[in-house]
């Protein structure tokens, strides 16, 4: 599998949503995708609009497999990048709301 970014714009109306779609991204690609899909993690991200949006890690096996993960979940896939290397400086932090 291969590293990829998917950029989602404008996709949710707020942080309940992007849960409850978290939630179901995961489950489909646990159960219909196994061997083609892996999510990472996601930064979601407050765009110009008011809206959310997230910047998305996943291993996949091609972009077109992502497509048809997005499709089925009913999210936007609006560009979708493939990680040619990785240059770590620090690991992630851990958000202060995980901690609370």
């Amino acid at each position: 599998m291969n590293l990829y970014t998917i950029r989602r714009r404008q996709a949710w109306r707020s942080p309940e949503e992007v849960q409850a779609i978290a939630k179901r991204a995961k489950e489909v690609a646990d159960s219909d995708f196994p061997d083609e899909v892996r999510w990472i993690r996601s930064y979601v991200i407050a765009d110009t609009d008011g809206t959310l949006g997230s910047l998305c890690v996943y291993q996949a096996t091609d972009a077109e497999a992502i497509r048809r993960h997005a499709h089925r979940v009913a999210m936007p896939a609006d560009e979708i990048n493939e990680v040619l290397e990785t240059v770590l400086v620090r690991p992630d932090p851990t958000p202060a709301s995980a901690t609370a």
